[in-house]
């Protein structure tokens, strides 16, 4: 005899999965809630699905870079910045 986890009696109850959890169910509890369930949920879809490989764009070799900043940047030293 096992608690079920749904009713909280003692009873012969039957080891489910659910959600990758194990719960004790009697098979009174469990055959109304399997009939409850009856016609609801998603099938298991489980068909491999390749998708198309993604498409290399080419940079434009025609373009030139842009013109560089106004100056040199600023390198900041011993880890603080003035206020």
């Amino acid at each position: 005899m096992i608690i079920c986890d749904l009713c909280g009696q003692a009873r012969d109850c039957l080891q489910k999965e659910i959600d990758s959890k194990e719960y004790d169910i009697c098979s009174e509890r469990w055959n109304a809630l399997a009939q409850k369930l009856r016609g609801k949920g998603r099938v298991k879809n489980r068909e491999t699905v390749f998708l198309a490989a993604p498409r290399i764009v080419k940079e434009r070799e025609e373009e030139e870079p842009g013109p560089l900043p106004a100056g040199p940047p600023k390198i900041w030293g011993g880890g603080e910045r003035p206020h």
